[in-house]
C-alpha cells in the first residue's frame, strides 16, 4: 500500500507537468503510482484544501490569451494593507505582493484586450491613489514557477529553455474562448474532467484533449498539470533581482540566466525611466533566505554582472496569488508571437 506522503510528494513533484491527455487522466495517474483512482482524487482534494495545490490546469503563455503586465506602486507602510485590499479586489489582478523597496506593491494585472488592460490599470489607480508603474514583458527567457519536491534541478530544464528559445506561440482564435474560460481555472477532480469540460462548453471530451494537446505543442499553453502553491511546499523566501543591463547586451544575458536550473523566473521587460530604470529580471526561491541572496550573488559573479545597476527586492507578504482569468466573451485575439518572444 502507498503511504499517504510519499503519494503526496509523487503527485506534487511529478505531474507538474506532464500530465495525462486523456478521457481518464486521474486512473491512469493511479496506475502509475500503483494505487486506486479514488485515493487519487481523495489526495488531490485534500491538498487543495491545505493550499498546497492551486489547481491542476494550464499555465498559458504570457500574451498569447489576452494581455498582460507587471505594475507597481509606492505606498506609505500605514496604508499598505488598505491599498492592497482595493488592489485584490479588482478581478483583473491575479499576484500581488508586499516587496522590500520604495515600490513596494506589486501586482499582475490581466485582461482580454490592450484596452481593457488600460482601463484595468487607471480603475485601480484612481481607487488606490497613487500612480501605478506598468511594466509589460518584452522578451520571455524562462517562466515556469514549476517546484520540485528534491533539492535536484529539473533534469528537463536545459532542453525546455534552449527549445522555447525557437518556439512561436500559437494565435488563439476566437471560437476557443469558451474554452478558455472553462479550463483557466482548473480542471474539476472527478474522473472524467474533459467531459465535464466538454459539457460546459458544448463540445465533445475528445475535441477538448485534442485541443489542449495543440495548445502544447504549439507552445500557446507552457505546461499543464498540478499548479502547486510555493509557499506552503517550504518554498518562504524569494526576491526578485533587477538590473539595468544596456539594451545591446540584454538578449545574450538573459538566455544565459533563463538556462540556470534555479532562476524560476527570467525575463526582460520595459523600463519606466525615471523612476524604474531596470529591464532584466530574475526571480529566485527558496527555503531560506540566505540561501536566496547567495544565489544572487553567485548569478553575479558567474555572469559579469557586477558593473550594472541593481536592486534586489525580497518579498514579505502574499497578498493575493492565484491564476490568471480571461473573460471569454471580451477576450481579444492576442498577435502571433514572433520566434523571440511575445510583443
Amino acid at each position: 500500500m502507498v503511504q499517504p506522503e510519499h503519494l503526496d510528494n509523487r503527485l506534487l513533484n511529478d505531474y507538474q507537468r506532464g500530465f495525462p491527455l486523456s478521457s481518464q487522466p486521474f486512473t491512469r495517474i493511479a496506475g502509475e503510482l500503483g494505487t486506486s483512482t479514488g485515493t487519487v482524487l481523495e489526495r488531490l482534494h485534500a491538498l487543495q484544501a491545505d493550499g498546497k495545490v492551486s489547481r491542476v490546469g494550464p499555465v498559458f503563455r504570457p500574451n498569447t490569451v489576452g494581455v498582460s503586465t507587471l505594475a507597481a506602486m509606492a505606498v506609505p507602510t500605514h496604508r499598505l494593507a488598505t491599498v492592497a485590499q482595493t488592489v485584490n479586489a479588482f478581478t483583473e489582478v491575479n499576484h500581488n505582493y508586499e516587496r522590500e523597496h520604495r515600490f513596494n506593491l506589486w501586482f499582475v494585472v490581466t485582461a482580454g484586450s490592450d484596452a481593457a488592460l488600460a482601463d484595468a490599470l487607471a480603475r485601480i489607480e484612481c481607487a488606490c491613489g497613487y500612480a501605478v508603474l506598468s511594466l509589460p514583458l518584452e522578451r520571455d527567457y524562462h517562466i515556469d514557477l514549476g517546484f520540485h519536491m528534491s533539492a535536484a534541478p529539473c533534469a528537463t530544464r536545459e532542453r525546455e529553455a534552449r527549445g522555447r528559445l525557437s518556439l512561436a506561440a500559437s494565435r488563439v482564435d476566437t471560437p476557443d474562448a469558451p474554452l478558455i474560460g472553462a479550463i483557466q481555472g482548473g480542471l474539476a477532480l472527478v474522473e472524467r474532467p474533459f467531459r465535464v469540460v466538454a459539457r460546459e462548453i458544448g463540445g465533445t471530451e475528445s475535441g477538448v484533449i485534442r485541443r489542449i494537446g495543440d495548445w502544447l505543442s504549439e507552445g500557446t499553453i507552457k505546461r499543464f498539470g498540478v499548479i502547486v502553491r510555493h509557499h506552503e511546499l517550504g518554498y518562504r523566501a524569494n526576491a526578485m533581482a533587477v538590473w539595468d543591463v544596456p539594451d545591446t547586451d540584454v538578449e545574450a544575458l538573459g538566455c544565459r540566466l533563463g538556462n540556470v536550473p534555479w532562476v524560476t523566473l527570467c525575463y526582460r521587460r520595459r523600463r519606466h525611466r525615471p523612476d524604474w530604470p531596470f529591464n532584466l529580471y530574475c526571480m529566485i526561491h527558496g527555503r531560506e533566505r540566505d540561501a536566496v541572496r547567495q544565489r544572487i550573488e553567485q548569478l553575479v559573479t558567474d555572469h559579469g554582472m557586477a558593473g550594472y545597476a541593481h536592486a534586489v527586492l525580497f518579498s514579505r507578504q502574499r497578498f493575493k496569488q492565484r491564476g490568471a482569468r480571461y473573460h471569454p466573451r471580451s477576450m481579444a485575439l492576442a498577435p502571433k508571437a514572433f520566434v523571440h518572444g511575445t510583443a
